[in-house]
């Protein structure tokens, strides 16, 4: 019930708007932000983030928004991000989180890596159907953003070469990084095994053809895959 009662406090309107632009932001944001951003009052919008941190779908801190510190840097002001919990639904009750964790167990300690990875590329393809592979980061965006990866463009320094982690990107280059991963808790448990998994998934999805390519490059508290336009198409 209580997984219930959290997700039933998203039913009002405001609360939505303001919960959905805190997750979006990826980062802490402050009563002054999101009020401005949803366009609600700030005591109206310091209420609704009070009440999704009373029910849990929040996490509260202080912190001077300033960057400054010492005499006349002003009071620490009250922040929101989204809250690491998970919150489920079903019913009746379900529990497929323990099935998707003893399969993965079993595949981990049978060897199957390759099976599975096979298997993911295969319903990626499948679930991509008769659409041709993806021509642009903007069409990524679109695929990712319906399968729940809350993707978010990355451009500039903090995109990383085309051959992975260590290597300077082209001036301007741009990747798609994703602030969810819909297996994340089996991933936490298995992550050699599952982030594989994920990244043929993605792989058949996005279609090996296509002018972009995904390829691993873990980051703390996002997916482990991110997407980039293919070197060979780019050229």
């Amino acid at each position: 019930m209580e997984d219930i009662d959290a997700i039933a406090a998203l039913q009002d309107p405001v609360r939505r708007r303001l919960y959905e632009y805190v997750v979006a932001r990826g980062r802490e944001v402050g009563r002054n932000e999101a009020a401005e951003a949803t366009g609600v009052a700030r005591t109206l919008a310091a209420h609704h983030l009070d009440r999704l941190t009373e029910a849990g779908l929040l996490e509260s801190g202080s912190r001077r928004l300033t960057g400054r510190s010492g005499p006349g840097a002003g009071r620490p002001a009250k922040v929101y991000t989204r809250a690491r919990a998970e919150r489920a639904v079903s019913l009746p009750a379900r529990d497929y989180r323990t099935a998707a964790e003893l399969l993965a167990e079993a595949a981990e300690q049978a060897g199957l890596d390759a099976e599975l990875t096979t298997a993911a590329r295969r319903r990626g393809e499948a679930l991509r159907g008769s659409a041709a592979p993806c021509e642009s980061l903007g069409q990524v965006m679109e695929m990712l953003a319906a399968r729940g990866y809350e993707p978010h463009l990355e451009t500039g320094e903090g995109a990383q070469g085309a051959e992975g982690a260590g290597e300077a990107a082209e001036p301007g280059a741009s990747v798609v990084r994703m602030r969810n991963c819909p297996f994340h808790a089996v991933a936490e448990r298995f992550p050699p095994l599952v982030c594989g998994m994920n990244l043929a998934l993605l792989e058949g999805l996005l279609g090996a053809d296509g002018a972009v390519r995904a390829r691993m490059d873990a980051r703390p508290g996002e997916c482990c895959v991110v997407v980039e336009p293919s070197k060979n198409k780019s050229r």
